[in-house]
């Protein structure tokens, strides 16, 4: 089975999958931010948390152990998780569809020539872009009520207070470097271009063909 990758292609198709698997992986995991509450610990994402707070008998707060989603867009805690959430999902869809395409590339003949692994690289970019913009966004959230519960109610806007921001949070910007810099580099080198013999042979074809429905067309 021939691949219409080269050997530096194969390499790009594989960190491709990888930081686009690492990135997707991390956004969804509620593991971006640890802090505790009524001494237990507590965890974020974007648009998850782990263990949570709910009313019991007598009206006292206990915390739920288990980990879910919120229930509504608008219940995320902040307008900047928010707008986190969008964009970095759109960046996490980005370079899954990327590397989908590189990896098929693996096993198709001619799916990927020299331009179009620029233009998946230039769409790497991008997804990179957008992933590392929902990073930096994050911490704009941290001044919301329930992240300052949470928190010690010391937090801030690019304070954490008494939470620590988590390894997830970090895969994720981790990832979004990664193909920024080094996929998109090697994009550049991954198509293969098409051989001589071949566009030679194609333009005969092509000539030929022409050549014959001309003939047929002139004949009485």
């Amino acid at each position: 089975m021939r691949s219409s990758l080269t050997l530096v292609g194969t390499l790009w198709a594989f960190l491709s999958l990888v930081t686009a698997v690492a990135s997707s992986t991390s956004y969804f995991l509620p593991y971006w931010l640890f802090g505790s509450q009524l001494g237990k610990p507590v965890s974020f994402s974007t648009f998850r948390r782990c263990n949570y707070p709910v009313r019991g008998e007598g009206n006292s707060l206990i915390m739920v152990e288990e980990c879910g989603r919120y229930s509504s867009f608008s219940a995320i805690p902040s307008l900047a998780w928010q707008m986190c959430t969008v964009v970095t999902g759109a960046g996490c869809a980005l370079l899954l569809l990327v590397a989908l395409a590189a990896v098929l590339g693996c096993c198709m003949e001619e799916l990927i020539s020299r331009m179009m692994g620029r233009c998946m690289g230039a769409a790497q970019f991008v997804g990179g872009l957008l992933i590392s913009s929902g990073c930096a966004l994050y911490p704009l959230g941290w001044n919301s009520p329930e992240i300052m519960q949470t928190c010690g109610n010391v937090s801030n806007q690019f304070q954490l207070g008494t939470c620590q921001l988590g390894w997830a949070y970090y895969c994720a910007g981790g990832g979004a470097a990664a193909a920024m810099l080094i996929c998109t580099w090697l994009s550049c080198f991954a198509g293969r271009n098409p051989k001589p013999a071949m566009l030679v042979e194609s333009i005969m074809k092509n000539t030929n063909s022409y050549a014959v429905e001309l003939d047929h067309c002139l004949k009485p």
